[in-house]
């Protein structure tokens, strides 16, 4: 399998992350609800144009096996999802999956656009170390992601609030 097309510089989105953020966890679910948004909003305008096809977060809906949409760029994607899929499995894994080419997946891949290629899934972590949903991207390129995308979209994250510290490392498929 060849390396990620594009490495991704994360160092003016992790910047100014740092500078809006306190980098505490947020509670306040608004809070944290508008802290995903802006994560999307810094990845998909540093990234749009670097092999990022599509980005948007995932919560798991208590009491049931399936995650909603709760924001992303820049177009509608599937929504409820089922836990069978890469995000229900980086959901309860508690770790990101870097998928290179998800014509590998099988069943295991829930198609929301057909010219997707490759996938990241990154958890979004509560506070009890208990797993909330999963930050996702696309990509229409075959290796479109690595672990280098992993731990930085981990660490924007982290820095926002909108997760707690995640777990590493990541897994490739």
């Amino acid at each position: 399998m060849r390396q990620a097309i594009v490495r991704r510089d994360y160092e003016a989105v992790l910047a100014t992350a740092k500078r809006e953020f306190s980098g505490e966890f947020i509670r306040d679910e608004s809070d944290r609800v508008r802290a995903f948004e802006r994560c999307i909003a810094l990845l998909w305008d540093a990234f749009k144009n670097q092999h990022l096809s599509w980005i948007g977060f995932y919560d798991k809906v208590v009491g049931t096996d399936e995650m909603v949409l709760v924001c992303r760029e820049p177009k509608p994607a599937c929504s409820p999802i089922g836990l069978h899929g890469m995000c229900g499995r980086g959901w309860m894994e508690k770790r990101a999956i870097v998928i290179q080419d998800i014509r590998t997946l099988g069943e295991n891949y829930i198609a929301c656009d057909p010219k997707d290629k490759s996938e990241l899934v990154v958890p979004v972590m509560n506070a009890d170390g208990t797993c909330r949903g999963v930050l996702d991207a696309d990509s229409f390129e075959i290796a479109g992601f690595d672990e280098h995308d992993a731990e930085e979209m981990s660490r924007l994250l982290e820095l926002t609030g909108a997760s707690a510290p995640i777990p590493r490392p990541s897994m490739r498929l």
